[in-house]
């Protein structure tokens, strides 16, 4: 049963699948391993990450497991109830990331125009907790949200503060927090936290067009550090201490 080339349309979900049609009927031995990203993303003519959010969705649903540095490797023996498949409602982390830079780019314009005191205090409070979080090996979560709600609240635009805040919670499901295990560490963290400094900066100076492109740099660069190479990997979800950053529980 060769690959078959894909359309753009729900693009990881469809690569997930026929990944995962290919494995239940025997093509993909179990203990295997797959073939490369790049192999996998020129057979079926899409891009690499594209490839990566589908590997993760697989992983998530437990039919492969990742070895940084390895591979990928169809899991032994297929777990039960792998067949159910990954909900397909859940956005692709990095299709939502480019997303994330079109709109919140203007909402950051926006907020350097309308922003109050009181929310440009929110947002350098926001940030604050987020060095606070990452100096006490957190990962700064909370506090990142924070700051991009406090922007988005800025922006005198509720359908904006909306639709920045929906990205939020799609943010939440598990392949964007699987995608996190493997590629946020101490120092994407610190990267962030001087992008969102900039932002701020922007912000508090009135200037719509730095502020936009801040953002867009922001989030350009966390998309970059999403989609880098397996090699830059965290080597596992559980790093040791002191380089690990704990999840809140």
């Amino acid at each position: 049963m060769p690959l078959q080339t894909v359309e753009s349309n729900r693009l990881y979900r469809q690569i997930a699948e026929q990944l995962r049609s290919l494995i239940a009927a025997g093509e993909f031995a179990p203990a295997s391993r797959l073939p490369a990203e790049r192999d996998l993303a020129r057979q079926l003519g899409v891009s690499r990450p594209s490839v990566r959010e589908a590997l993760i969705a697989l992983e998530v649903e437990g039919w492969v497991e990742v070895r940084t540095g390895s591979g990928i490797y169809v899991r032994q023996p297929l777990p039960r109830g792998a067949a159910a498949g990954h909900d397909s409602a859940e956005w692709g982390p990095l299709e939502l990331m480019r997303a994330r830079e079109l709109v919140e780019g203007e909402v950051a314009a926006l907020a350097a125009r309308h922003a109050k005191r009181a929310q440009v205090a929110a947002m350098a409070g926001a940030l604050a907790r987020m060095q606070e979080q990452a100096d006490a090996g957190i990962v700064p979560r909370e506090g990142d949200e924070a700051f991009h709600a406090a922007v988005a609240g800025a922006c005198g635009n509720e359908v904006l503060r909306d639709t920045v805040m929906g990205y939020w919670q799609a943010r939440s499901g598990p392949l964007f927090e699987r995608l996190g295990d493997y590629f946020e560490n101490p120092a994407s963290w610190s990267a962030a936290l001087v992008e969102h400094a900039q932002v701020l900066e922007a912000i508090r100076g009135r200037d719509p067009q730095a502020a936009r492109e801040a953002m867009h740099l922001h989030l350009q660069r966390a998309c970059k550090r999403y989609g880098a190479s397996w090699r830059r990997a965290n080597a596992s979800h559980t790093p040791p201490a002191p380089l690990q950053l704990r999840r809140r529980a």
